[in-house]
C-alpha cells in the first residue's frame, strides 16, 4: 500500500482515540497536532471538567500524539542521493588549492521534506573535506598529497530529520609534478686506481622521483661537462671515465663530480614544472707505481769550515718516491767526486766528511748522489741522480773596519761649499774599509745612514778592501741656509755571512755659504693710500726685502722704476718710499700710480715687487651748474631736471644733493634731492590752480636752487632758475606727439616700436629684392629695374627729430602783452591752430632806471651771471615735442645710470 492509501485510515483511528478521551482542552490540542493531515474539528461530547480534569486531559493528549507519531514513522520513506554513483568515480589533482569548491551533493526526500547533508571520515584519518549542510557544496579544507595518500575514504549522508541515509565513497587523488628527484645518498665516494682505462664504468648513481608518468621519469647529466674527465649515462646513471682521459695520482688525488638528476616535467598549478636534484661523487684516485724517485730541496750545497771535525755531517740529501700513495723504500749512494773525503748514509742520505779540513785538497767538491727504489719484492727499481756541491769555507771572525790616513778611524770631518753640482766628489774625505776574512766572509756592502737624498757612496759592495768615495747627489738639499752642518754615517755590513758583522763611521760636513739667494720682498704687491693734498716728501709706504745669504751677500739696496715712479723716491737702504719734495698730487688728474721697486744684493741678484699708490680724494671742488639751468620750460605734469657737476674724484666728495631754497611767487615745486628732478606738487594739476596761487596770474616762476656735495667740509653752489609752465593739453597734437605722450613713462617702448618699424622695412625690402631676383632668373635674363624714387614731403611735426640743442623755452612765443592778459584768456574761445613760438623769457617793460633781470649763481656765496641773449624764435616745431623728447632723454640717462650703479 502507498502512503496516500494508508493516511485516511490513520486519521480515522486518531479521531476515535480522541473521542474516547474526555476534556475539551485535550481534544483541541490533538486536533492542532493532526490538523496538517485533516482540518476537520473534533466535537467534544461532554462539558469542560474542573482543573484536575484538564491536567488529565493533557496527559491523554500527549499519549495520543505519541501514538500518532508511531503510526506516521512506520510509513515515512528515507531520502536518497541523485548522483551517488558519480561521487564514487570522482577524483581530484593533488595541487587543488585549499578552499576550492570541488563537488556538490544532490539528493531529495520522497515526502518533499527538506534534507541536510553531512560528510565524515575515519577517526584515524584527517578530515579533508567539509560540506554545506543545506546546499551540499563540498569544500577542500586540507592540502592533498598523492604520494602520501592516493585515495580518500569518506562517508556522506543525507537526512530528512527522521531518516538518515549514509554511503561510503572513495575519492581518488591524481598526481601532478610536485616532487623533485631524490638521490639514494647525498654523497658518494668511489676509489679507483690511477691506471683505470678510459671509458671504464666507475659507479652507478640512482635517484627516485615519487611522481608518476613523465614527472616520475629521471634522466642524469653532469655539471661543467667540458671541464670534467667523466661522463654519465643519461638513463642508467652509470658514471664512466671519459674517452681519451687518464687519471694521475701525482696531479690530482681526488675528483669531485656533480651529477644532476632531472624529471621529465609535468603540470603543477596550471603551469609546466621541471624539478632536478644534484649529488656529488668523490672519485679518489689510488696511486700505482709509475713514477721514479724525486729529490727534494735541490740544489744541494754544503760547507766544510776550517774547524770542522772528521765524521761531522755536512748536509743531508732528501729524496722521495714519486708514487706518494704507496711509496717504495729508497737507498742512497755516492757515484763519484768524493775522492775518499766524503761518505753518505745509505738510508738517511746524510753526507759526512771523513777527513780534516786541512787534508782537503780542493776548495770545492762536486759529488753525485744516486737514489734507488727497492720494490716490495726487494728488487731494485727506478733510480735518480743529483749533484751536490761542498765548499771549504773560512770562519767569519773579522768584522769590516774603517781606516783613515793614520789608521782605524770612526769620525771624519771636512768642509764643502753649498749647492755643489751633482756628482761632485767630497775631496776632503779619505776613507778605506777592510775585512780581513777570506772568500765570502770578506764581502761587505756600503751605504749611507742619514742624508741619503743628498749624498751617494761608491762602491756599494766590495771584497776584502775598498776606497770609499762620497758624491753629492742632490744639490738643493745641501743648502747653507737650511743646515750649516751636515752629519751622516758610513755603514759597512757583511753580505753573505750569518753573523752580518758591521761597522760605522761618522762624517761631519761644514757647509760654506755662497750667493745663491736673491732678495725676496715680504709681499709681491704693496698698496699705499695717500691724500692728494699730502705735502712733498711725505712717506708713502715702507717695503722690505730679505736675502737669506750671510755676510756681504745678504746686503740689499732698493730702487724704483716705472712710468709712475717720477713723483716718488725710495731710500736705498731702508726701503721707505716718499713723494718727491716738489711733487704735487691731484686725484682728479691721476688717481692711481703704479711702479716697481727693486731689491738687489752685492752679487747682482735681485727681486721685484709692485707698488700701487692710490690717491685719496679731498673735497676741494664745489659743485658747478651748467649754463642751461638758467631757463626751463615745464609742460604741466612733466618734470624738468637740473644738473650740477662736482670735479672731485671720489664719492662722497663728488655726490651732489639738490634743494630749493626759495620760490617766487609761491612754493609750488618739489625737487628730488639726488636726481635734481623738479616737479609740481601733487595738489597742482592744472594751469588754473597755478594762476589762482599768484597775484597776477603769471605762469613764470623763479626758483633759487642749491647744489651741495657730501664731502667734509661740504661745498655748495646756488643758482636762480626761471621756469615757464604751459599745459600740453591745450596744444594741438600730431601723431608723434600723442605717441611720445603715451610712452614718456616708458622710453624703452618708444625704442622698441622704432626698432620694429625698421625691422619690418628691412624685411619688406628683402622680400621685394628676392622676388625680383627669382623673376629675372626665371626669365633667363636679367632685366634692368627702374625705380622712380619720390621723396615724400617731411611732415612739420617730424622736424623735432633733428638734433638741435635749442632750449625748451625757445619753443614758445608769447605776445608782448602783460602776463595777466596772456594767462587769463577766455575759456570759451577756441584754441589756435598752432601754438605760437615764444621767446625764451617773457620780457616786462622796465621802468625808468630799472636794471635788467639777471640769473645769479652762488658758489659759496651768491654771484650774478649776465643773462644770455634771446635765441631766435623757431618758425616750426612743436613745444610739446621738445619737452617730451627732453623727458625721454632724461629717463634714458637715469636708467643707464641706475644700471651702471647696479
Amino acid at each position: 500500500m502507498t502512503e496516500e492509501a494508508i493516511r485516511p485510515s490513520l486519521l480515522a483511528l486518531v479521531r476515535e482515540i480522541l473521542a474516547l478521551l474526555p476534556g475539551t482542552g485535550a481534544l483541541q490540542k490533538a486536533a492542532v497536532l493532526v490538523g496538517r493531515h485533516e482540518a476537520a474539528p473534533v466535537t467534544a461530547q461532554r462539558p469542560a471538567p474542573a482543573r484536575t480534569s484538564a491536567r488529565r486531559g493533557d496527559m491523554r493528549a500527549a499519549l495520543a500524539l505519541a501514538l500518532l507519531r508511531l503510526c506516521l514513522a512506520k510509513v515515512n520513506f528515507a531520502p536518497h542521493f541523485f548522483d551517488n554513483g558519480n561521487l564514487g568515480l570522482f577524483s581530484l589533482p593533488e595541487d587543488t588549492p585549499v578552499g576550492s569548491h570541488v563537488y556538490t551533493l544532490n539528493g531529495t526526500d520522497p515526502e518533499g521534506e527538506p534534507v541536510s547533508y553531512h560528510i565524515s571520515f575515519d577517526p584515524s584519518t584527517r578530515s579533508v573535506f567539509s560540506v554545506d549542510p543545506n546546499f551540499g557544496n563540498i569544500t577542500l579544507i586540507e592540502e592533498l598529497d598523492r604520494e602520501r595518500e592516493d585515495e580518500i575514504e569518506a562517508i556522506i549522508s543525507i537526512s530528512d530529520g527522521l531518516n538518515l541515509v549514509a554511503e561510503k565513497v572513495v575519492i581518488l587523488v591524481t598526481d601532478v609534478n610536485d616532487e623533485a628527484p631524490r638521490f639514494l645518498q647525498e654523497l658518494y665516494t668511489v676509489q679507483i686506481p690511477e691506471d683505470t682505462p678510459a671509458g671504464s664504468s666507475i659507479f652507478e648513481v640512482r635517484a627516485v622521483d615519487k611522481d608518476t608518468g613523465s614527472g616520475g621519469s629521471v634522466t642524469y647529466s653532469l655539471q661543467n661537462t667540458p671541464a670534467t674527465q667523466f661522463t654519465v649515462d643519461r638513463l642508467s646513471g652509470v658514471l664512466r671515465l671519459r674517452a681519451g682521459s687518464a687519471l694521475d695520482y701525482e696531479k690530482a688525488r681526488a675528483h669531485f663530480v656533480t651529477v644532476v638528476a632531472q624529471d621529465g616535467g609535468g603540470q603543477l598549478r596550471g603551469a609546466a614544472a621541471v624539478f632536478s636534484a644534484t649529488t656529488t661523487v668523490t672519485v679518489s684516485v689510488e696511486d700505482v707505481q709509475d713514477v721514479g724517485p724525486v729529490f727534494v730541496g735541490t740544489p744541494f750545497r754544503g760547507c766544510v769550515y776550517e774547524d770542522t771535525i772528521p765524521g761531522s755531517e755536512v748536509l743531508t740529501v732528501v729524496a722521495m718516491d714519486g708514487d706518494r700513495g704507496k711509496p717504495n723504500r729508497l737507498l742512497y749512494s755516492l757515484v763519484n767526486g768524493s775522492d775518499g773525503a766524503f761518505d753518505i748514509n745509505v738510508t738517511s742520505g746524510a753526507i759526512v766528511v771523513t777527513q780534516s779540513p786541512a787534508q782537503l785538497r780542493r776548495e770545492v767538491y762536486e759529488l753525485h748522489v744516486q737514489v734507488t727504489e727497492v720494490s716490495a719484492a726487494g728488487s731494485p727499481a727506478a733510480q735518480a741522480t743529483v749533484p751536490v756541491t761542498i765548499r771549504l769555507v773560512d770562519l767569519n771572525n773579522h768584522p769590516p773596519t774603517f781606516y783613515g790616513e793614520s789608521g782605524p778611524q770612526t769620525r771624519f770631518e771636512l768642509s764643502l761649499s753649498e749647492h755643489p753640482p751633482p756628482g761632485e766628489i767630497l775631496r776632503g774625505l779619505k776613507v778605506t774599509v777592510k775585512d780581513l776574512d777570506q772568500g765570502a766572509n770578506a764581502k761587505f756592502a756600503l751605504r749611507l745612514v742619514g742624508l741619503e737624498d743628498a749624498f751617494r757612496v761608491v762602491p756599494q759592495t766590495a771584497l776584502k778592501e775598498a776606497q770609499v768615495t762620497v758624491l753629492a747627489e742632490n744639490s738643493a738639499a745641501i743648502d747653507f741656509e737650511k743646515f750649516r752642518v751636515l752629519t751622516f754615517q758610513l755603514l759597512a755590513t757583511e753580505v753573505d755571512t750569518a753573523e752580518k758583522f758591521s761597522a760605522t763611521a761618522d762624517v761631519v760636513v761644514q757647509l760654506l755659504d755662497s750667493n745663491d739667494n736673491a732678495p725676496q720682498f715680504t709681499s709681491p704687491h704693496y698698496v699705499a693710500r695717500v691724500p692728494e693734498d699730502a705735502p712733498g716728501g711725505s712717506t708713502v709706504v715702507a717695503v722690505r726685502a730679505v736675502d737669506l745669504d750671510t755676510g756681504p751677500w745678504g746686503a740689499v739696496t732698493y730702487s724704483i722704476y716705472g712710468p709712475g715712479a717720477d713723483l716718488f723716491q725710495v731710500h736705498s737702504s731702508t726701503g721707505v718710499i716718499c713723494t718727491q719734495p716738489w711733487a704735487s698730487l691731484d686725484a682728479e688728474a691721476t688717481a692711481r700710480y703704479s711702479f716697481h721697486v727693486r731689491a738687489e744684493d752685492t752679487g747682482g741678484r735681485h727681486g721685484l715687487a709692485r707698488v700701487t699708490v692710490l690717491l685719496l680724494d679731498v673735497n676741494d671742488h664745489p659743485p658747478q651748474f651748467g649754463q642751461s639751468i638758467q631757463e626751463k620750460t615745464m609742460v604741466l605734469g612733466t618734470p624738468v631736471r637740473i644738473k650740477a657737476t662736482d670735479l672731485d674724484a671720489e664719492a662722497p666728495n663728488n655726490l651732489v644733493d639738490y634743494s630749493i631754497m626759495h620760490t617766487e611767487p609761491a612754493s609750488v615745486f618739489d625737487i628730488d634731492a639726488r636726481t635734481g628732478e623738479i616737479r609740481l606738487k601733487s595738489s597742482i594739476r592744472s594751469l588754473d590752480a597755478l594762476r589762482s596761487i599768484t597775484h597776477n596770474g603769471d605762469c613764470t616762476w623763479a626758483l633759487e636752487v642749491q647744489a651741495k656735495d657730501r664731502g667734509s667740509p661740504s661745498f655748495s653752489t646756488m643758482a636762480v632758475l626761471r621756469i615757464d609752465i604751459t599745459d600740453a593739453e591745450t596744444l594741438p597734437r600730431s601723431p608723434i606727439d600723442t605717441f611720445l605722450m603715451q610712452t614718456r613713462d616708458d622710453p624703452a617702448k618708444a625704442v622698441g616700436v622704432l626698432a620694429g618699424a625698421m625691422a619690418i622695412t628691412v624685411a619688406i625690402t628683402a622680400l621685394v629684392s628676392a622676388a625680383t631676383f627669382w623673376r629675372s632668373k626665371k626669365s633667363n635674363k636679367v632685366l634692368p629695374v627702374r625705380r622712380v624714387l619720390r621723396r615724400r614731403p617731411r611732415p612739420a611735426h617730424i622736424k623735432w627729430l633733428k638734433c638741435s640743442r635749442t632750449k625748451a623755452a625757445a619753443k614758445f612765443v608769447l605776445k608782448e602783452d602783460p602776463p595777466s592778459e596772456s594767462c587769463n584768456g577766455s575759456l570759451g574761445s577756441p584754441p589756435p591752430p598752432r601754438a605760437p613760438v615764444p621767446p625764451p623769457l617773457p620780457r616786462v617793460a622796465p621802468g625808468p632806471g630799472a636794471a635788467p633781470w639777471t640769473v645769479p649763481t652762488v658758489s659759496g656765496s651768491l654771484t650774478s651771471l649776465q643773462p644770455q641773449g634771446s635765441p631766435k624764435p623757431s618758425a616750426s616745431g612743436s613745444p610739446i615735442q621738445s619737452a617730451l623728447v627732453s623727458e625721454l632723454r632724461q629717463q634714458f640717462e637715469k636708467r643707464r645710470t641706475d644700471k651702471v650703479h647696479f
